[in-house]
């Protein structure tokens, strides 16, 4: 059997998947419930200093983005930081941990930008017991106004040096957490490292508006009549974030660096692919608040079972793996040739394919009286939009042309570099014709 126990920067969990911090681990009695279904650990949802309590809104705070199916692809929270009293959350982290010193319990921060309120929340954190810290340079809304969250994460020097005030007057292993609201996702993941982060923490929430109310003119949701951005998560981020995770994983300046992937985890599969692209855990927050804590078990099983199957011993094993593979699309081969293919026997006759290539792409589909349709290959550029558009599962895949073999648009054989000179598409060859 896999061994799925984790070792993240220190902190050991039974399994690498962690709630992040989030409405799920507002409170004791959350995380208590999240222990019990299975969770590997929790970030605890982001405290503040002591001093003016934080006032949330008590209309909705959140809005939504749904499939066709109505299934969840992404929430929009206009939600502050907690709104509990600090020394509540403090006594409460307390007694989770004793109760559960197996599990992983770190605590995420969000205080002003000075030395004295970031020593004096982390001497009151170390008291509790929990076995880290993370730092929430991330959240677009709200706190961002007053001076904190991603308007420090948006600026890399800001970054490093908290980051190092946390180091100076803690213990307790750091993750600092980055907004994905930058151009460049590896600079303040650079400034972390520089100011002494242990980890990285990766996405936080999007800036967005999920929508307008058409009648009332306002953005959804709607707080008496009037609207604001928010942070956008779950299934719709998640390339967004794989890509940040790839960009931090290989890069030279953050090489080594660990990496706890968060947006959009949903699913074994999930994880796992962020893992294979430099994670070694996963935090998940929105597929909980869909379907309940209990969707970890489907998680661990799912995991497990991979894990068995490839021969993993230990998680260790998967992060990264893929990393070799990611690259800049210049060193791509240009040589390597693909034709779709139209299973008959899976065709429901629907006809989107076509629509889609005849009207949008390059005309590669025919299709007979009969509905009958199938592929011109000397038309067919790959580009895969057909089994995208296709309802049917491996109704439409592509096949590999051997080497050696003629490509049907130039008639030379495939993989010999030089043919790319005079393929049609070469941009310079189409850019000519045109």
């Amino acid at each position: 059997m896999a061994n799925l126990q984790s070792d993240f920067i220190g902190i050991k969990s039974p399994n690498p998947f962690w709630l992040a911090s989030a409405p799920p681990t507002d409170k004791e009695y959350n995380v208590r419930r999240a222990f019990q279904a299975g969770w590997g650990g929790v970030v605890w949802k982001t405290l503040g200093s002591e001093g003016p309590p934080v006032v949330n809104v008590n209309g909705p705070r959140y809005g939504a983005i749904w499939g066709a199916d109505r299934r969840l692809l992404g929430l929009n929270n206009i939600e502050l930081i907690t709104d509990r009293p600090l020394e509540v959350n403090l006594r409460e982290i307390k007694s989770v941990k004793r109760d559960y010193p197996d599990r992983a319990l770190v605590v995420s921060l969000m205080v002003p930008c000075d030395e004295d309120s970031w020593k004096a929340i982390l001497a009151h954190v170390e008291d509790t017991g929990a076995d880290g810290v993370e730092l929430n340079f991330g959240c677009p809304h709200g706190m961002a106004e007053r001076g904190m969250g991603s308007a420090v994460g948006q600026v890399p020097e800001y970054i490093q040096m908290v980051t190092a005030w946390v180091k100076k007057h803690s213990r307790m292993p750091c993750i600092v957490k980055l907004t994905p609201n930058v151009t460049d996702i590896r600079k303040p993941a650079e400034a972390a490292r520089r100011g002494g982060a242990d980890a990285v923490s990766l996405i936080n929430t999007i800036n967005s508006i999920t929508g307008v109310d058409i009648d009332a003119f306002a953005p959804m949701p709607t707080i008496d009549g009037k609207g604001t951005h928010g942070g956008y998560c779950g299934p719709a981020v998640k390339p967004i974030a794989l890509n940040m995770v790839a960009e931090i994983a290989r890069n030279p300046a953050t090489h080594g660096l660990p990496i706890s992937g968060i947006g959009g985890v949903t699913t074994w599969r999930d994880a796992v692919e962020f893992m294979l692209l430099g994670a070694g855990n996963v935090q998940v927050c929105t597929a909980a608040m869909t379907y309940g804590f209990r969707i970890v078990q489907e998680m661990i099983s799912g995991l497990s079972d991979y894990m068995d199957a490839k021969g993993f011993a230990s998680t260790a094993d998967i992060v990264g793996r893929a990393i070799p593979n990611v690259t800049d699309w210049q060193y791509l081969n240009l040589n390597y040739i693909t034709k779709a293919q139209i299973d008959q026997d899976l065709c429901i006759k629907c006809g989107r394919c076509y629509a889609a290539c005849e009207d949008t792409s390059h005309q590669a589909i025919a299709m007979s009286p009969d509905r009958t349709f199938t592929v011109k290959d000397e038309d067919c550029v790959a580009c895969n939009l057909c089994v995208d558009v296709c309802p049917v599962e491996t109704c439409i895949t592509m096949r590999e042309l051997p080497k050696g073999t003629p490509d049907p648009r130039t008639g030379k054989p495939v993989g010999d570099y030089a043919n790319w000179l005079s393929h049609p598409n070469n941009p310079a060859v189409r850019d000519a014709a045109e």
